[in-house]
């Protein structure tokens, strides 16, 4: 083996360890909370104490004017107004800081500056706010029916946008000898990723630069809108995301506490920085998640689905969000609702109102894991009508693999796959069989066992041809690349989307060892810099692996050539006779060269170039996007066991199998620590976590005494299931998974909770699964059952 060449196992498959622990693990990351600049300043806000109000005031501090900021004073910054093409669409301006009105509590009225984070939050409290409270539309029901009250004035009602879709609903139904009604709602959430948002800027005399460090997915995006709401050109900004501690679709969002930072660094040529804390994560703009689902099914006397009929609501809070809009969640609901089933008739209302809660954000999975959670709760209700086992209604409905690629109701192209493998896979895995025997015996201590799946596909990867008809203020289109050779035959990837617990860092290196053969330790990845990476619209619906894997691949490719060239002068033979192989230029009777020596050639000893070689060099930049755009779909099965006592309202979960399909994958052990993530939030989604307001809009959540995400202890063992259908569509046959683990968990879990206790009637349906709502179900199944017929 030469000196660089590739050591074994280290490309596309391989379960190669994440080059990014090393430094995570010994506390060397960097991060927008570890940076000190001199005569850096530290910033708090004060946020409004009141859902819905009028501002007749703000006094602030004598003495201490020049350290506080209200919206009046950012001159030159525009309010946030997200523009959307889709017809009847709203839009809804949001200042940086209120102007005029606040309209949920945690709005930012005022920011304070001061040396350190405690002194801003003491001149806080000198601050002195006069809000005329009006009333609160705090749920959805309360905005239909709220009469003159508005959230925004100039908007006729509180709807942001509504759909009405129908695909040959009459025409299907036709023949239904089943039909079932059901209601079901996901509670609001907040994401919780480990860190906060946070934002540092400040002025670069020597560029002539406003530089923002970000904790942000899309530095290339937020540099746009930064660009656009300070009216600034894009070559004086500069966007850094350093180390990010996870996102989850919540720093894909421009935040109006990101502009400003910017604003204060760039009027005062100074550094500012702003850090949120857990309790402003609460309560200020981290909410998602929050839909309202009534469905119909129609079925013959099999439970072979012939038509299903929506009437979806989401609560989208108070505004709209930079750059993706609340659209984005009641357009995915239409598209998204009838998974991976097929259906002859199909029709869905899907509206997003507006409440005087923060503005909806997309999550992980991005309204999939409630389309889920209402299909799959539907499949089991429609088990249970025909008298049916629910895994084999499912099989029945499912598309098949011969079927692919096939374009559903909603014309949805799933690209390949085959979803009824992917269920038995699952049903084996958990052992379906052993459990109903189980069920039959009676569990010693009085629980109830259950068993549930649910099955979900992943529209990831979308590109142009979905963002176009979106029309948000950024369509993604090519994803680029540049890949660099260094002096001495390493690689440099650069890259315009951002790593921040996907494992990019490994996973594209991987890339480049599967089509260049060198070493892994001998490739760096460069991202999260609008000043050295390609433009990229970020990383978001599980698309980085698929569009940056595929540019890093292409890139790498387009080398190539002008390694054999330099490689075969120096071999003194033909180019044609010299091929590349892992490292080196192989010519005639086995004589090689390596890539270090190729490397040194164009940049160290350029008189002993060929002169005809290619003058772009070792470097080069391609960019990629898949052969369609509508996206690629990866799918799993979720098969979970459930005890429940019915004393306590506690379930427990005894036994968890994920059976996944994501393509080819790059590296499994970064599969499976993405989809035991993804489950973990799931699960969280399903049984604990839950954002409540009162009637007057206050939340009821501010920490984590209030707040329950699971931990280790709460969490089983996930067992999983790998397939590998290749795309036909993507470099290397990958499909994107990094959301896919959080959507299928709550449906899997109340389908098994309803399965345990199907024998006393009892049926849940609203997130999330907690003791008391439990305990509420089973009460209410009693009193019906002793109800007089």
């Amino acid at each position: 083996m030469s000196e660089h060449e590739i050591k074994s196992g280290q490309g596309i498959g391989a379960r190669v360890r994440r080059k990014e622990d090393a430094r995570h693990l010994h506390g060397r990351g960097n991060f927008v909370p570890d940076m000190i600049l001199p005569g850096q300043m530290e910033v708090a806000f004060l946020r409004s104490p009141v859902a819905h109000g009028r501002i007749r005031s703000v006094l602030k501090p004598k003495g201490r004017e020049d350290s506080v900021f209200v919206a009046a004073d950012l001159e030159g910054l525009s309010p946030i107004i997200t523009p959307c093409t889709m017809a009847d669409y709203k839009s809804s301006g949001q200042h940086a800081l209120a102007a005029e009105k606040v309209r949920f509590v945690g709005e930012a009225i005022a920011m304070c500056v001061a040396e350190t984070r405690a002194l801003a939050e003491d001149l806080i409290d000198q601050v002195e706010v006069d809000i005329e409270e009006l009333p609160a539309i705090v749920s959805v029901d309360d905005a239909l029916r709220s009469g003159p009250t508005r959230v925004h004035e100039d908007w006729p009602d509180n709807t942001y946008i509504s759909f009405n879709a129908d695909y040959g609903f009459e025409k299907g139904i036709e023949g239904a000898s089943v039909v079932v009604s059901k209601t079901m709602s996901l509670s609001r959430q907040v994401m919780v990723p480990m860190e906060g948002k946070g934002s540092l800027a400040y002025w670069d005399d020597r560029l002539n630069q406003l530089v923002v460090y970000s904790s942000t997915q899309v530095p290339h995006m937020i540099r746009t809108g930064i660009c656009e709401f300070l009216h600034l050109e894009q070559h004086q900004v500069r966007v850094i995301a350093p180390d990010v501690g996870g996102g989850f679709g919540y720093k894909c969002q421009l935040q109006p506490e990101e502009l400003c930072i910017a604003w204060l660094a760039l009027t005062f040529r100074q550094p500012f920085r702003y850090v949120e804390d857990r309790r402003e994560h609460f309560i200020a703009g981290a909410n998602c998640r929050e839909h309202f689902y009534k469905l119909t099914a129609y079925a013959d006397n099999r439970g072979r689905l012939l038509a299903l009929d929506a009437d979806v609501v989401v609560d989208g809070g108070a505004y709209s969000a930079w750059p993706f809009t609340v659209a984005v969640e009641p357009a995915q609901v239409v598209g998204n609702l009838p998974g991976p089933y097929i259906l002859e008739g199909y029709r869905c209302k899907s509206r997003c109102i507006a409440t005087n809660k923060p503005g909806l954000l997309p999550y992980r999975g991005v309204a999939r894991t409630g389309v889920c959670f209402a299909t799959e709760l539907m499949i089991d209700a429609v088990a249970r009508a025909v008298g049916r086992e629910p895994w084999e209604v499912r099989y029945e409905n499912l598309v098949g693999r011969a079927a692919m690629p096939y374009d559903n109701i909603t014309g949805k192209h799933f690209d390949s796959g085959d979803f009824p493998r992917s269920l038995l896979l699952a049903k084996d895995a958990i052992r379906f069989d052993e459990v109903r025997a189980r069920q039959k015996t009676g569990e010693p201590d009085g629980r109830k066992i259950g068993v549930g799946f649910a099955i979900y596909c992943e529209q990831a990867a979308h590109g142009t041809s979905v963002y176009a008809i979106w029309g948000g203020p950024c369509v993604p289109g090519y994803e680029q690349a540049t890949v660099r050779t260094t002096p001495d035959g390493g690689l440099e990837l650069r890259v315009g989307i951002h790593s921040h617990g996907q494992g990019l860092e490994t996973t594209l290196a991987q890339v480049a060892v599967d089509v260049l053969g060198i070493d892994i330790d001998r490739i760096q990845v460069i991202h999260g810099d609008t000043g050295v990476t390609p433009y990229s619209v970020g990383t978001f619906a599980s698309r980085s692996m698929v569009m940056a894997g595929g540019a890093v691949g292409e890139a790498c490719e387009a080398l190539i050539p002008r390694y054999v060239r330099i490689g075969a002068h120096l071999l003194q033979c033909d180019p044609s006779e010299a091929k590349y192989d892992k490292g080196k230029v192989v010519g005639p009777r086995g004589s090689e060269v390596s890539l270090k020596e190729i490397a040194s050639c164009w940049y160290l000893k350029p008189q002993t170039l060929p002169e005809d070689v290619d003058r772009a060099g070792l470097e080069t930049t391609m960019g990629f996007q898949p052969k369609v755009t509508t996206g690629v779909f990866s799918y799993a099965t979720h098969a979970v066991v459930v005890a429940v006592d019915t004393g306590l309202g506690s379930v427990e979960l005894l036994d968890y199998v994920i059976a996944e399909d994501c393509g080819v994958m790059v590296n499994p052990m970064v599969v499976e620590g993405q989809a035991y993530g993804g489950a973990a939030q799931g699960i969280g989604t399903a049984m604990y976590e839950e954002v409540q307001y009162d009637a007057s809009g206050q939340p009821n959540v501010s920490t984590f005494a209030d707040y329950v995400t699971p931990g280790p202890t709460e969490l089983p063992a996930f067992r999983m299931v790998h397939m590998e259908t290749p795309s036909p569509y993507t470099k290397f046959g990958v499909k994107g998974m990094g959301e896919g683990g959080a959507i299928a968990p709550p449906a899997a879990i109340f389908n098994a909770v309803n399965d345990a206790l199907q024998s006393l009637g009892v049926e849940v349906n609203e997130t999330p699964l907690t003791p008391r709502r439990l305990l509420e179900a089973i009460q209410r199944a009693k009193a019906s059952a002793s109800e007089p017929a």
